[in-house]
């Protein structure tokens, strides 16, 4: 029988808040570190994404974090995105009134953040990047950091961010305790555990591999034209769903064409505004945006319960993106649907994806829908266009009355006369 968050020495007011939000029973990595963080101890925890390793750090962090002066924060969590941020942060403020939370990630202004700063934060959540800029401007000190958590570890290392984090740990206090969390412990996680924890207690959960089978893998081979409407019933059919792009560019498009067809669908990508993309994820966490059209790198920080479905609208790069992508989904020990979209020339790579993950299911025509019959209308405007060219005599003619339509079927703007300059009759001016 699992322990209850009281049993694992949790202080009353957060074991309330907890009951207030719903939580009763730990997870297996909360029932594993909690103790031993709440004692001091430095953790090393391997545990997939989705297995609750946001209270498992939360949870010590609010229960041990001091008093904080104004620009000297008590305990620091690093992440690598900026939506991981702000979820990490929304949690932390559950659990307690009395522990004020701060995050930092580029994106937006430095006003706001500067002034909560100086206001003072206990635990600061942040993005490295944006951290080392507010250092430079001498908005924080980390020099009374006594409590560092560095989340998805892994991902840190896949973007980049080690270098920045290293330094980051170097300015903080040599006595702190540090929590690092990461789906692989090994290369450059082993380094930097082994570089800045003492002693640290070593806990993992799950395979080494992420249970790739948790969720029904299906590989469909549809034409170019098909894919859109092939979306659309499977969202319809399906419910909650992310589907991944490969370019902003292709993003935003494919969110104006789900949208025009009836789904409630954005976009998010880093092209995009803080402001927006957090809106965006907002309002798919509430349910009020069926589809999520996502690139890979902004999804890095989407982690949402519940995602029914995810579509690989564009093929993934490698097998190492087809994991993270379908990760999406079937988190927590729920079930979901990974359903791969594949034109007839990309079914070798697909089948080479098939393969590297023991995934043996055949590449087959769609199971579940019929686009052809079900296959939504034009967006609005196509029509209208299609029946202006149709109305067009065969000999190219313009009937009398009718508007000049160019060859798309678009109206054509009609140009301004020419006006002859009269101190030079041969010279032609235009009108702008």
């Amino acid at each position: 029988m699992s322990p209850t968050f009281a049993q694992l020495g949790v202080p009353k007011n957060i074991c309330g808040a907890l009951q207030r939000a719903g939580i009763t029973t730990p997870f297996p990595i909360q029932a594993l570190t909690i103790p031993d963080a709440m004692d001091g101890a430095d953790i090393c925890g391997r545990a997939p994404t989705g297995s609750g390793k946001t209270l498992a750090f939360g949870i010590p962090l609010v229960a041990n974090a001091a008093r904080a002066k104004s620009r000297r924060p008590r305990a620091l969590v690093l992440s690598p995105t900026r939506e991981l941020a702000g979820q990490i942060a929304s949690e932390l403020r559950t659990l307690s009134t009395r522990i004020r939370v701060g995050v930092i990630h580029g994106g937006v202004g430095y006003g706001a953040q500067t002034k909560q700063l100086q206001q003072g934060v206990e635990i600061l959540v942040a993005c490295p990047g944006r951290l080392e800029d507010l250092i430079d401007r001498r908005a924080v000190s980390l020099h009374e950091v006594d409590q560092v958590v560095i989340d998805e570890a892994d991902r840190m290392a896949d973007m980049g961010f080690l270098p920045a984090v290293r330094r980051l740990l170097d300015q903080t206090s040599p006595r702190r305790q540090t929590l690092m969390f990461s789906a692989t412990l090994d290369r450059d996680v082993a380094k930097l555990t082994r570089d800045y924890q003492h002693h640290p207690v070593t806990h993992r959960v799950g395979n080494a591999k992420p249970d790739i089978k948790a969720a029904e893998h299906r590989f469909w081979r549809v034409a170019k034209a098909e894919r859109i409407a092939t979306c659309v019933n499977l969202i319809n059919s399906e419910g909650s769903t992310i589907v991944f792009c490969r370019t902003r560019h292709g993003s935003d498009r494919l969110a104006r064409q789900l949208s025009q067809r009836g789904v409630r669908a954005a976009a998010i990508h880093g092209g995009h505004a803080q402001s927006r993309r957090t809106r965006t994820l907002r309002g798919f966490i509430k349910g009020q945006i069926e589809a999520l059209v996502a690139t890979d790198v902004a999804a890095r920080g989407i982690h949402v319960e519940g995602v029914a479905t995810v579509i690989h609208y564009d093929p993934p790069e490698n097998q190492k993106t087809y994991l993270h992508r379908s990760g999406r989904t079937a988190r927590a020990g729920e079930t979901g649907l990974v359903v791969s979209l594949i034109q007839p020339d990309q079914v070798a790579a697909a089948r080479k994806i098939q393969r590297q993950l023991d995934l043996k299911g055949p590449i087959t025509s769609p199971d579940r829908i019929d686009t052809k019959s079900t296959a939504a209308p034009p967006p609005r405007g196509e029509d209208r266009n299609r029946s202006k060219v149709q109305n067009q005599p065969a000999n190219g003619r313009r009937r009398p009355g009718s508007p000049r339509v160019n060859r798309n079927g678009q109206r054509a703007l009609r140009s301004r006369p020419q006006r002859r300059n009269r101190s030079n009759p041969r010279a032609r001016s235009y009108s702008r």
